[in-house]
């Protein structure tokens, strides 16, 4: 729920493609899989580029330490996961669930626990040592009334910028230093416009601009605050948060007029390219720029503007769906999501940390080790656009008023459709 700036990852695909095919269609790919085959199903949106690497890196462990057990890859490509969304939400409405499905952990599970269509696995932190293995704080954002949903397989960070050293030189701005705040940000972007850069900052639609309007919250609200809005404890009609939407207009002003008409790679082509300055995105970009031996020179990274000492994270995790067939290799899907030994084959080449406070630094490539140091020093707190501060529900309805405001500007309507957004369901 994702850096040499180019290829298509999961993000872009035909909507409902297979990998292989949608859960819940035949003995050999559904739920209602032929168990003397003890296959096992498993369900994500990672069709390609980093993303697919990362799972094979994670499907090899899987047939080493699983054997008795056959893994069937039922993978939907397109819309950064919500196509798959789709397809499984039909699946499971349907009582035909995969062995295991992807999901963000934190608040986006809130749906399927209602619906109760995902198990307690609680014991099986227990059984694996995966209370001891991860950090309290995940495990607080994690838990749901004293039980936990899912095994994460790695940690993502939402809130940074990926700039084009070359770009910023034209209008005399020191690439290696994030702005200080939003207003800074602003101020350079104006430079970079006055420096003949028409579109300083590339974005895409949907969460890509959802993306961008959280880190201007969370800039100018404060990790607290911000947090707050998800769980009740800050008005999301205040004073405060109409003057950072009215920041964020001002900063959607300076992004390419396309924005609603491409993804968020075409984004990354634009920064690549030269053509803009910025883009706003989830640290997947790492493996992406890494597979393409895209050298450090060519690009820079730092927390969007004002969230310095801020983690906004986001987790890929794995569930135990109710009545799933072949729960014993589900179990073993899990075990090895969770094992050091998977986390680090599927870590290395997604471009994400692992969710183990045991892993070594070492291992990873330089992005990772600076953002494992982040995980572990920095204030943590959660993302909405990729599930782990809000529901499907909530984010859909979000997602719904950000499209509106990129062509209406309307600040008080966003305002007003955050507000309703917010409201537990």
């Amino acid at each position: 729920m994702r850096g040499g700036w180019s290829k298509t990852l999961a993000a872009v695909g035909a909507v409902g493609l297979l990998a292989v095919s949608a859960c819940g269609n035949s003995d050999d790919s559904g739920g209602g899989g032929n168990t003397a085959t003890k296959d096992v199903t498993v369900f994500t949106w990672w069709a390609d580029g980093g993303e697919k690497a990362g799972l094979d890196g994670l499907v090899s462990v899987f047939k080493n330490e699983c054997k008795d057990f056959n893994f069937v890859n039922s993978a939907v490509a397109g819309g950064a996961g919500s196509n798959a969304k789709q397809v499984l939400a039909n699946d499971l409405q349907a009582k035909k669930p995969p062995s295991t499905f992807q999901a963000h952990a934190g608040a986006e599970l809130g749906d399927y626990i209602k619906n109760a269509q995902v198990d307690d696995v609680s014991d099986l932190y227990k059984e694996f040592g995966l209370d001891k293995a991860f950090p309290q704080s995940l495990l607080d954002n994690l838990t749901v009334d004293g039980k936990i949903y899912s095994v994460p397989v790695n940690v993502h960070r939402a809130n940074v910028v990926w700039a084009n050293p070359t770009v910023l030189k034209k209008a005399n701005l020191d690439a290696t230093k994030a702005p200080a705040s939003v207003d800074a940000w602003i101020a350079d972007m104006e430079k970079l416009k006055a420096a003949g850069v028409k579109a300083p900052l590339a974005t895409s639609k949907g969460f890509a601009q959802e993306m961008v309007m959280e880190a201007i919250l969370l800039a100018e609200l404060g990790p607290e605050k911000f947090s707050g809005l998800w769980n009740g404890k800050t008005d999301m009609a205040g004073a405060d948060v109409t003057a950072a939407l009215e920041k964020y207009k001002k900063v959607l002003s300076f992004s390419n007029a396309d924005r609603e008409a491409v993804d968020w790679p075409d984004a990354l082509q634009y920064v690549n390219k030269g053509q803009s300055a910025y883009t706003l995105m989830g640290d997947w970009v790492a493996a992406q720029q890494l597979s393409d031996k895209v050298p450090d020179t060519a690009y820079t990274y730092w927390p969007a503007p004002g969230t310095a000492g801020t983690f906004q994270f986001l987790a890929d995790s794995f569930t135990l769906p109710t009545g799933a067939q072949n729960p014993e290799g589900s179990k073993c899907w899990l075990k090895v999501s969770g094992s050091a030994e998977g986390q680090k084959a599927f870590n290395t080449k997604k471009g994400s940390i692992p969710a183990r406070s045991d892993a070594v630094a070492t291992d990873y490539p330089k992005y990772q080790q600076a953002a494992m140091a982040d995980w572990k020093s920095n204030k943590i707190v959660p993302s909405c656009a990729h599930g782990a501060a809000c529901t499907l529900g909530q984010n859909d309805s979000i997602l719904s008023a950000i499209g509106q405001f990129s062509s209406g500007q309307d600040v008080a309507t966003l305002q007003k459709a955050l507000v309703a957004a917010a409201k537990p369901s």
